[in-house]
């Protein structure tokens, strides 16, 4: 892996570096395959627990999946070889979203580089007509990951519905499925920083600051190098060991509003490790621009408070954009309580 030239770190000032690293944390499991093969009371079981999950932490893991191992190996060998390119080559990689310690728009930075792609109900968003083999190969392969963790998603998204007890099981999976779906997909590359074990080897830097993210759901997958960190409902972070084999799974804040504040989309972030890059992959399920969100009727009930007004998706994301990274980018929609 490439770590970034002295040059280019004195151009920006990175987050201060901490020193004491949280618990690890105890992440609720969810096995899609034992699922299916327990039939009926298996998949109840398993929407109760992904319910209980998602109200307790906003966050789970996901087991038996069902992604292909060949193709998880093709995109681990092709982030890592995008990344390990001259720092021009990836700067010029402009088809594939290419940045690096910028996130978003208003001052944000982290140690960082990344890749952030449209996604079509077909797959990634289309390449420009110059687009060399070699592009259009590793766009070739992100399409065949993308359908195979949308599926995946969606399936875990009717399970939340089921476990909500909700007579429209698709309530939440047909806004990934539709035609004018609003889904990204992000590769981030996180360099090591051996000078980190100057202090003792209890440096941590800042990758990607606190924050949670706005769409249904997203749906992460890392190499073996741990650095993500969860906020309890208590406030405390806890880490989330490295699991290279399995998906994790954050509620988002459009998932927050359409249950009405029962599932909570979690607050997280990424610290640096020392000696070992890390990268991940995530998917962003997100609603069309133009969909509606509101919380659900059936989890509202009958004199109830909504915690949210009405909203586009379009109008969040436009909101969203304006603020800092770990604002509270819902307290915008929020209603207000009554006496």
């Amino acid at each position: 892996m490439v770590v970034l030239s002295k040059g280019e770190l004195e151009q920006i000032a990175l987050p201060a570096v901490q020193r004491t690293a949280p618990p690890l944390a105890v992440v609720p499991e969810i096995d899609l395959d034992k699922a299916a093969r327990d039939g009926a009371n298996g998949r109840a079981a398993a929407a109760r627990a992904v319910a209980a999950a998602c109200e307790k932490h906003g966050f789970f893991k996901v087991t038996g999946h069902g992604v292909p191992a060949a193709i998880l190996a093709r995109m681990d060998a092709a982030a890592a070889a995008f990344f390990a390119l001259q720092q021009q080559e990836k700067d010029a990689a402009t088809a594939f979203g290419y940045s690096s310690k910028r996130i978003g728009c208003n001052g944000d930075l982290g140690w960082v580089e990344y890749l952030l792609l449209g996604v079509t109900p077909s797959g990634a968003a289309p390449l420009p007509e110059s687009s060399d083999a070699s592009t259009c190969s590793f766009r070739d392969l992100l399409n065949e990951y993308i359908a195979a963790v949308r599926r995946m998603t969606c399936t875990v998204l009717k399970l939340m519905a089921e476990g909500l007890g909700l007579d429209e099981k698709d309530a939440f999976s047909r806004l990934v499925l539709d035609k004018e779906s609003d889904s990204m997909l992000r590769v981030n590359h996180y360099p090591p920083r051996p000078e980190l074990k100057q202090l003792g080897g209890h440096g941590r830097l800042t990758g990607f600051g606190e924050h949670t993210d706005p769409q249904i759901i997203s749906v992460l997958r890392s190499n073996d190098t741990s650095g993500l960190e969860i906020s309890l409902r208590d406030g405390s972070w806890v880490s989330v060991p490295a699991d290279r084999n399995s998906f994790f799974v954050n509620v988002g804040d459009a998932l927050q509003v359409l249950t009405n504040g029962r599932f909570r989309s979690v607050p997280h972030r990424v610290m640096v490790n020392s000696a070992r890059p890390r990268v991940s992959v995530i998917f962003f399920a997100g609603p069309p621009p133009r969909e509606r969100l509101a919380p659900l009727p059936e989890l509202v009930g009958e004199g109830g408070r909504r915690c949210y007004r009405e909203f586009t998706w379009r109008e969040y994301k436009t909101s969203a954009y304006r603020t800092k990274l770990s604002e509270n980018r819902l307290c915008y929609f929020e209603t207000a309580a009554t006496s």
